[in-house]
């Protein structure tokens, strides 16, 4: 089904698309019954601007915390009330691989954006992708999804992952002490904000490839202004990788 977004309605007193509209309280609960449904979330948030406003500050955080209760719990206990970028971007981030085309962000072969429901994020493995004076800053890194046999790049794994705070994290400062550049043409698909490369500023350990199994000098990833990462590997085969694993 495609649903073209429409925002001439503002959902006011005298508009004709109040009448027969559920109140928020009742859709709460519908959502709350299908278990925070991001398909029908992304549909409500088409129908007009008052669903819009209310998936973006009420299903997409419930989303989100059902979701993943523990890391939403932790990336909300410096006290505030929001995340950095919004809870919709933060709800696309969760359950969706970005993909790469051709001349974009990664500059490799296309391959398409897919929703990926069963995704692990480790606040743990978002250590290995810090440099060591920067792993006082919390990161969610996920498990690689993996897109295998794509010709001349072999097996190719995307992760994406958020910062605790990036406001005031180490990496960001270290990205504007370093005098790191804004990519000239791409920005986050999940919040549209600009982007640091890691690989460009230098500031990719090697614990990275160890921890996703992957080619020492095949990964790349990126940072945005709100925190949202996202990056790409070449894979080892399994047995290399394995041995890896060992090894570190």
């Amino acid at each position: 089904m495609i649903i073209t977004k429409q925002y001439r309605c503002i959902h006011s007193a005298s508009c004709v698309c109040t009448k027969g509209h559920l109140s928020e309280d009742v859709i709460f609960l519908l959502l709350q019954h299908l278990n925070w449904n991001p398909k029908i979330i992304a549909i409500l948030s088409c129908v007009c601007k008052w669903f819009d406003d209310l998936v973006k500050r009420v299903l997409w955080k419930e989303f989100c915390r059902t979701r993943a209760p523990k890391m939403m719990h932790d990336l909300q206990s410096s006290g505030s009330h929001s995340v950095d970028g919004n809870w919709s971007a933060l709800g696309k981030l969760l359950i969706y691989c970005s993909g790469c085309k051709k001349d974009g962000l990664f500059n490799k072969i296309h391959i398409p954006g897919h929703f990926a429901y069963r995704t692990r994020f480790s606040r743990t493995s978002g250590k290995s992708f810090l440099l060591p004076n920067c792993r006082t800053d919390v990161l969610y890194v996920s498990d690689p999804c993996e897109h295998l046999d794509q010709g001349e790049e072999g097996d190719v794994g995307f992760f994406r992952g958020v910062f605790k705070s990036f406001a005031t994290s180490k990496v960001r400062k270290m990205l504007i002490r370093r005098g790191a550049k804004f990519h000239p043409t791409e920005f986050c698909p999940y919040c549209k904000q600009k982007l640091w490369s890691m690989l460009q500023a230098k500031m990719i350990p090697q614990s990275a490839s160890c921890r996703l199994g992957a080619y020492e000098d095949c990964i790349e990833y990126y940072v945005c202004l709100n925190g949202h990462v996202l990056g790409v590997c070449t894979l080892l085969p399994l047995s290399d990788s394995e041995e890896v694993s060992e090894l570190d």
